[in-house]
């Protein structure tokens, strides 16, 4: 009887792995083709694997089948096959990012190519360079091919998903990834910072312990997702296979610091205080663990997980005990825990197998620190009130505290609201532009959601800074068209003199795109930029004075002159930063006059800057330099219609074959949505310059857009070697660079090169779309 079970189950085995996947016809899912086979601790090649008849193989159970803590060996198998009279290519997606090692056996007969995966190799030897666990798939026309996986961990989890994508499938899982991952370690990241640097003003040792948790939960994220082991540790090793639990128990330490700081445990709820004091003991010495030995190490993974479950229950009832003893509790740290409790105890359960594999648990730690730092954002904010509140009834002290609350927020704004606002605005530049164009509803879906999130995180910014009433002036602005690069010209070479008479290195760089002509206040305008340069130059005694302008379009019409001064001088006194701009000048007697003029004008500065509707801002170091920061909106002088701008929008006469030369698959994606717009563009996209020039050997293109910087060869080297003539018919024709560099030098350099034009990304396709169409008919005519 047990003989015949044996063989029943053998006989199972082998029906089970003989099923053939066709990813073209098959129904459902790779992983009902699969089998798998736990071998313990037993090293076993491939070939050992095939011909040992005695190994028994189930059934998956699921598309992401998890096996639990484990060091032990684990084998699937599964065949593919390919129906078609043409090859097909395939990724393959599995196992966890942080699996040790993942091993993929591709046998076609007698011939076996091996592939190496995995954290604990070198990430440039991956055979495909992704975060996640990846191989790419070729199968011949009209062939079967068989398939084995081999999965090893140190003690972590370990999961079997197979899922399996076409090309064109798995970029786009990658875009829908690389958005949500964005959006997810930006709110972290910003709130991080946020926190850290309140601590830095107001001592409360609430801030810091969150400021620190937030990051330890990027950290933990991180590596969960195979982004420490891509960016920070791509040779795997020592600390990359523990990175994991170290970021884990950082997170569970600052997390339990935080709760204990902030709701006061320490003298409200004594006898939980020394449950606190516990979990902080458990974590210290899993820390030690998981440094002693490999068997300490993969103790700790589940002793982890069930030390930080009940960090969770000891959290949740030290917030019970004390609504039940009638203390008050912000409601919104209230519900900031509860769904970061809902989210780590679907992550840890997940962990330990008492939950099922899916979108929502493998990713509930992430939706519960999302949700989490939103509201605990609103709880901190109101802890910010609330220790205004409480120092102001203080007599004297309070009131200088109170003081220095606000001179904190105004510089605050002054130097931090340039830096978090800029990056989200073009953000919400690009997703908007997006929106305006795309028509899918599921990736209009994901667009919204990035714009949403983008408005309620400049909104939470919003609020925490206290923006201070702008004073009241009586200055008068006139309006009157002026050439703006003519001026700045003017006073750079003015100000360059003097900083060669001091031996100064003194750069001025204008962006190529400043209007030829604005309405405005030249003199007021030259006003502010003539007093910034010129404390530049008096106030640095060696080194450098750089001055960059950039210019993009801004609201309303108008195009946003952003100036930055940056200086290697004496920097400013940090006792002084708070009343830079009405008692600057107290400097010189600091310095025991050794630097002339009446000051750095500042004050005038922020007012004429206030008039502008722009912005002023000072980052500086004692002793290490000082940036100075100017945004001014100002009108451009629009020039009349003439009969030449019915040109501008002209059809072309024939269809045009464009090369698109694009390393990045995402702006790959990008160029050809915006070029298909138009019915009368063909579309050939390579990835780099030396497949560009084998593409212009094969074929005729009309115009090439070219990215600067690609592997193998880059835009510079591909555009000199089509402009040598060695190609034949296509010496002369157009090439756009299409960059990500805005530098002038860059543009320079591009056409020097011997490219037509320059265009910076994002892209504007209406630009886009001029610059194709106008080069191509100035080529016809050099023809």
């Amino acid at each position: 009887m047990r003989l015949t079970l044996i063989a029943l189950m053998f006989c199972c085995s082998l029906y089970a792995q003989n099923k053939k996947f066709d990813p073209e016809n098959s129904k459902g899912q790779l992983f009902e083709y699969a089998t798998y086979t736990n071998v313990k601790d037993k090293t076993l090649d491939i070939s050992q694997v095939i011909n040992n008849k005695n190994l028994v193989f189930h059934k998956l159970n699921s598309d992401n089948h998890s096996v639990g803590f484990t060091s032990n060996n684990y084998w699937v198998t599964f065949m593919l096959k390919n129906t078609t009279n043409s090859p097909r290519v395939y990724y393959l997606e599995t196992a966890r990012p942080i699996t040790d090692q993942a091993d993929l056996y591709q046998i076609s007969g007698e011939n076996i190519t091996h592939y190496k995966s995995g954290d604990q190799i070198s990430f440039d030897k991956r055979q495909v360079n992704h975060r996640a666990t990846v191989f790419k798939i070729e199968l011949p026309e009209n062939s079967t091919q068989e398939f084995y996986l081999h999965f090893l961990s140190d003690g972590e989890t370990i999961n079997l998903p197979l899922n399996l994508y076409s090309e064109s499938e798995f970029f786009q899982v990658n875009y829908n990834q690389q958005l949500f991952l964005g959006f997810f370690y930006g709110l972290l990241f910003l709130a991080g910072l946020i926190y850290l640097f309140f601590y830095t003003s107001l001592k409360e040792k609430s801030f810091l312990y969150y400021g620190f948790y937030v990051f330890s939960i990027a950290l933990l994220q991180g590596a969960l997702d195979g982004l420490i082991f891509q960016y920070i540790l791509p040779q795997g090793g020592y600390f990359n296979s523990r990175a994991v639990m170290i970021s884990a128990l950082f997170s569970n330490f600052f997390l339990l610091k935080y709760c204990e700081y902030f709701l006061k445990v320490k003298n409200i709820m004594p006898l939980f205080y020394k449950g606190f004091q516990v979990s902080y003991s458990v974590i210290a010495v899993l820390f030690v663990m998981v440094f002693i030995n490999k068997t300490t190490l993969k103790l700790t993974y589940p002793i982890s997980n069930i030390n930080g479950l009940l960090s969770l229950i000891l959290i949740l009832a030290t917030v019970f005990s004390m609504r039940f003893k009638r203390v008050a509790i912000d409601r919104y740290f209230s519900i900031g825990i509860f769904f970061l409790v809902i989210g780590l105890l679907g992550f840890v359960m997940n962990n330990l197998s008492l939950l099922p594999n899916n979108f929502y648990t493998l990713n509930s730690a992430k939706f519960g620190a999302g949700f989490e730092v939103i509201f605990l954002s609103i709880s901190m904010t109101n802890l910010i009130k609330k220790l205004r509140l409480e120092k102001e009834k203080s007599q004297e002290l309070a009131l200088k505290k109170s003081q220095e609350i606000s001179q904190l927020k105004t510089y605050f704004m002054s130097n931090m609201s340039h830096e978090l606002r800029t990056p989200i605005n073009a953000i919400m530049g690009v997703v908007q532009e997006q929106l305006g164009i795309e028509k899918n509803k599921e990736i209009r879906s994901n667009f919204e959601i990035v714009k949403n999130a983008s408005v309620s995180l400049l909104s939470t910014i919003n609020d925490i800074l206290d923006f201070e009433k702008i004073e009241k002036n009586e200055l008068q602005l006139k309006r009157a068209a002026f050439n703006p690069s003519l001026k700045l010209n003017q006073i750079s070479s003015n100000w360059e003199l003097e900083a060669k008479k001091k031996g100064l290195d003194y750069q001025f760089e204008i962006d190529y795109r400043i209007p030829a002509k604005v309405y405005g206040d030249a003199d007021r305008f030259l006003q502010i930029i003539n007093n910034i340069i010129g404390n530049a130059v008096k106030f640095t005694r060696s080194g450098a004075v750089k001055v960059v302008l950039h210019c993009s379009p801004s609201k309303g019409g108008f195009t946003r002159f952003s100036f930055h001064v940056s200086d290697t001088g004496i920097g400013i006194n940090s006792e002084l930063k708070e009343s830079v701009y009405d008692s600057f000048s107290q400097m010189r007697q600091d310095h025991k006059r050794q630097f002339s003029g009446v000051g750095l004008g500042l004050t005038i500065a922020k007012y004429l800057v206030k008039l502008f509707n722009g912005t002023i801002a000072i980052e500086s170091e004692e002793g290490k330099g000082t940036d100075v920061y100017v945004d001014i909106p100002l009108e451009p002088v629009v020039k009349k219609a003439t009969n030449f701008s019915k040109e501008t929008h002209k059809d072309i006469s024939k269809p045009l074959k464009i090369l698109v030369v694009e390393d990045n698959a995402v702006n790959q994606m990008i160029m050809k949505k915006l070029l298909g717009a138009y019915s009368k563009f063909s579309i050939v996209i390579v990835e780099n310059g030396l497949k560009a020039i084998e593409a212009l050997k094969e074929g005729v293109y009309d115009v090439v857009l070219m990215d600067l910087q690609m592997p193998i060869m880059d835009g510079y080297e591909a555009t000199k070697i089509i402009r040598s003539g060695d190609l034949v018919g296509a010496t002369n024709i157009p090439i756009i660079a299409v960059t990500a560099d805005a530098m002038q030098e860059t543009r320079q350099r591009v056409l020097d090169f011997g490219m037509n034009d320059y265009m910076t990304k994002p892209v504007n396709k209406e630009l886009l779309y001029k610059k194709i169409t106008q080069h191509y008919d100035n080529s016809l005519s050099v023809v």
